[in-house]
């Protein structure tokens, strides 16, 4: 899935696809109004119509100005009619504000594949199909390793944009294949335990973390051992911290971002912090209960990375801060964060702000 096509042609409609829940759709004509039930998928977009990624989106759940609020103020400078595009205001779960969506007209709808039981359950599927309105899956979660990269093909194709799509699979392709070249013949694989949100609900709350999805996935990905993935019984789940130590991990991560909550208190990953704020943040959460215990925390094996690669058309970056951390000798020349930079430059318009996207946690 995530090598690409010899060469990048027009899309010829009309054109039948197969999507990532295995249904094939077919679309007359190039789309022109899309609904984006995850709004993150705006920068799956922005690799694909690259002058306007907002160009043909007529309705969406801007998940971006509560997850990631400075990226969505960078994109609203350059194109203020983002603001006026009609928000369904809704979580990842699959929410859709039906009315609202009918009332644009929409030709097509990009949907990711873990919100299907929500759309099904409510009847927007079913709805959608009766008024003729294709409904795209694509996946950045489930096997968000394969699936990223081949999501960005699917919209390129679906959307006339595959040279756009391939320039990115191939940078993509690239730097995966760099890493897997490094880990492939590591022996044992390290034990490494993710806490996905850490602090979001505050301190004293521990641990949620991913399974073989997401983050789980991620690390899987680069060759280490993920403990959700032994622990959880299904995708995602909370693990308490007495167990976390009795796995033993070689590596404790934590994902963190700037959510708009008065509990936060994670490690403010993304545009707009300081690496003063990333560390004090640290520190506290090494104050956490039990904490000092964790092998890793002693030995200095603890990092932190922006939560929202764990769902993300741009997830390279944060494979790539992984591998860093996991394998700190064989990757210390890896630079994720020019990786990020070159994404941003190379295949999209997006402004680029000031940040951080990962960090190793200060030693003192």
């Amino acid at each position: 899935m995530l090598a690409a096509s010899a060469s990048a042609v027009a899309t010829t409609y009309p054109v039948t696809l197969t999507d990532f829940d295995g249904q094939k759709i077919t679309l007359a004509k190039e789309p022109q109004r899309i609904v984006v039930q995850d709004g993150r998928d705006i920068l799956a977009l922005a690799l694909l119509d690259r002058a306007d990624p907002f160009q043909r989106v007529v309705a969406w759940n801007n998940l971006l100005k509560k997850s990631d609020g400075h990226t969505w103020q960078l994109m609203l400078g350059k194109w203020p009619q983002a603001e006026h595009i009609t928000d369904m205001g809704f979580s990842d779960k699959g929410e859709v504000n039906l009315e609202s969506v009918i009332a644009q007209r929409p030709d097509l709808m990009i949907a990711q594949l873990r919100s299907k039981p929500s759309l099904t359950q409510t009847g927007v599927l079913a709805k959608l199909k009766q008024l003729n309105i294709p409904v795209l899956f694509i996946d950045t979660f489930k096997n968000p390793v394969k699936d990223a990269p081949a999501s960005v093909t699917l919209l390129g194709e679906a959307l006339n944009r595959e040279q756009e799509a391939q320039q990115y699979t191939d940078f993509y392709q690239q730097h995966y294949q760099a890493i897997q070249d490094k880990v492939r013949t590591v022996s044992p694989k390290p034990r490494i335990f993710i806490e996905a949100k850490a602090g979001l609900a505050g301190l004293e709350s521990c641990c949620f973390t991913h399974g073989h999805v997401g983050w789980g996935s991620m690390v899987e990905a680069v060759g280490a051992t993920n403990i959700g993935s032994e622990l959880l019984p299904g995708a995602t789940g909370e693990v308490s911290l007495e167990k976390v130590i009795a796995m033993k991990p070689d590596a404790y991560i934590v994902s963190g971002s700037q959510w708009a909550s008065k509990n936060n208190a994670a490690v403010p990953f993304g545009y707009g912090v300081t690496q003063q704020q990333v560390d004090v943040a640290f520190n506290k959460m090494k104050q956490r209960p039990g904490f000092a215990q964790l092998q890793p925390v002693k030995e200095g094996h603890f990092y932190g990375v922006y939560h929202n690669f764990y769902n993300h058309p741009w997830n390279i970056v944060g494979i790539e801060y992984l591998a860093k951390f996991i394998y700190p000798q064989p990757f210390a020349q890896l630079d994720p964060a020019n990786s990020w930079h070159e994404i941003v430059t190379r295949f999209t318009t997006i402004p680029e702000g000031q940040g951080v996207l990962g960090s190793a946690a200060p030693q003192k």
